[in-house]
């Protein structure tokens, strides 16, 4: 993979990684769309996703097996890379390289239609530097490891790119997630900076026996988290199983790099995303006249700045920083849309206090309305994540005649707790306590797993589209069966 990614970069081409749990048609769909020529894989991958959709990729000019040795039989319209790279001269000179032109292809899950391609520039990698510095406190002498897979815009960002321009040692572990073995990396590997995602930091915790307070992760000083606002719950058990506060921090596909954090030299605030790193101007906008924020702009729209604190309304960054993304492929206008009067629209909602510390809420299209009320998701899942039964909670609205909409709240309860009618009772209740009750949830449904996305990202949409009987949209990167923890505990 770093042979490909770095080769790529050098020859001046556009990589698009793609993730390897990925079927047929997710594949042959972004390979479409990416207009892609050549294609590095395996034998076994080739075989099984590509050979089949082959004759629907007329672009599709080169494959190359990076486990055919060289001499040996090879499936038809393959190429052995080992061999390729046998006949290669040892030296090589990059062209000089335009800040501006195009590098990485990052594709981000569809809701309803086909994925998106989000184009970056060379220039990102400025970005990718500068805010693993600030927001990673990565040093030369560190042993750093990114669980993100390649195929996710952080694990090339900050599997490969940033690393490799610190100069720092990378841990790379291919297998999917187990509690015992990952502690285990921790340790043996002597590990001082480890970048992962809430579930696996939630499947952690669910899994915990208190074992993990065995393990010597001496070496470990710092811990962050992205992919999903991380519970407030989430960071104290980081600080007491691990040694460690968790860093949460925020960015997007479309940001291409961390633009919000909790960093090593500020206080982390559980439950918060942090602040802006040095460079990124965030704000709290309202959209158009009537100040109703929704889930889509026009380049023409106006936008209000929200001054006052603790006020909620959409997350925007000023436009500018290196690795922000500079079109979606072939969509024009709904890139347009992504931007007004000067101000990238996130579609997040979320809120600043007076400190400057920034809230997550929800997805402007995850937003629960309730008798008036605006109930962000994120909010509700958290205060039920308190309660010493529960390990992890998706909440989403459901239709109400009253109210418009009430939340239901799917709960996965910890390994060694039964369900039944009175944890229910005991879990709204909780929830009224914490919330009051026009925020929280009126429903409880009981629930082995919640769907995620590879990058683990609860997919609320899918909780909506299975209760409601709705379209289910794009399940390309719904995280499939093979990525459930291990029951081992580490």
């Amino acid at each position: 993979l770093y042979v490909a990614a770095l080769g790529t970069l050098k020859a001046g081409c556009v990589l698009s990684p793609l993730f390897s749990a990925f079927g047929p048609e997710p594949v042959r769909q972004r390979m479409e769309i990416g207009e892609g020529r050549l294609l590095v894989t395996t034998r076994t991958a080739y075989q099984r996703k590509v050979a089949p959709v082959r004759d629907s990729l007329p672009r599709l000019a080169h494959v190359l097996l990076t486990d055919a040795p060289a001499g040996e039989p090879l499936p038809e319209g393959t190429t052995s890379m080992a061999a390729l790279m046998a006949e290669a001269d040892d030296e090589y000179t990059i062209a000089p390289t335009d800040p501006e032109q195009p590098a990485l292809l990052h594709f981000t899950s569809g809701t309803t239609g086909t994925p998106k391609g989000a184009v970056h520039v060379h220039e990102a990698v400025v970005a990718h530097y500068a805010t693993a510095r600030f927001a990673l406190d990565l040093h030369p002498d560190d042993v750093f490891w990114c669980t993100a897979d390649p195929g996710w815009v952080t694990g090339t960002s900050y599997g490969i790119v940033a690393p490799l321009t610190h100069g720092v040692t990378s841990i790379v572990d291919q297998a999917e997630f187990d509690a015992k073995r990952w502690y285990s990396i921790l340790r043996d590997e002597r590990v001082t900076v480890w970048y992962t995602a809430p579930t696996a930091i939630r499947r952690l915790m669910r899994l915990d026996t208190g074992d993990s307070r065995a393990a010597d992760l001496s070496a470990l000083r710092f811990v962050a988290s992205v992919g999903e606002p991380l519970n407030p719950e989430a960071v104290l058990w980081g600080q007491q199983a691990l040694g460690r506060p968790i860093h949460d921090n925020w960015w997007q596909t479309e940001t291409g790099g961390i633009m919000i954090a909790n960093t090593a030299a500020a206080d982390v605030r559980p439950g918060s995303m942090g602040r802006p790193l040095p460079g990124i101007e965030a704000a709290i906008l309202r959209r158009g006249p009537s100040g109703v924020i929704g889930a889509a702009g026009s380049s023409g729209e106006q936008v209000e700045l929200v001054t006052e604190p603790d006020v909620e309304g959409e997350l925007a960054l000023r436009m500018g920083w290196p690795s922000m993304f500079r079109g979606y492929l072939n969509q024009e206008e709904r890139y347009r849309n992504s931007f007004a009067d000067g101000w990238y629209l996130t579609g997040d909602l979320a809120s600043r206090d007076a400190d400057g510390y920034f809230w997550f809420l929800g997805r402007a299209d995850d937003v629960i309305k309730s008798s008036g009320h605006l109930i962000g998701p994120f909010e509700v899942e958290s205060a039920l994540m308190e309660h010493a039964s529960v390990a992890e909670v998706g909440v989403i609205g459901v239709p109400d005649e009253l109210a418009g909409e009430v939340v239901k709240a799917f709960v996965v309860l910890r390994p060694e707790v039964q369900a039944d009618p009175e944890l229910e009772r005991e879990i709204v209740g909780h929830g009224r306590a914490r919330l009051g009750a026009a925020v929280a949830p009126r429903t409880i449904a009981f629930v082995d797993d919640l769907p995620h996305t590879r990058s683990g990202k609860i997919m609320r949409r899918l909780l909506r589209a299975r209760e409601l009987g709705l379209p289910i949209g794009d399940l390309s990167t719904l995280e499939s069966e093979g990525t459930e923890p291990s029951e081992e505990a580490p």
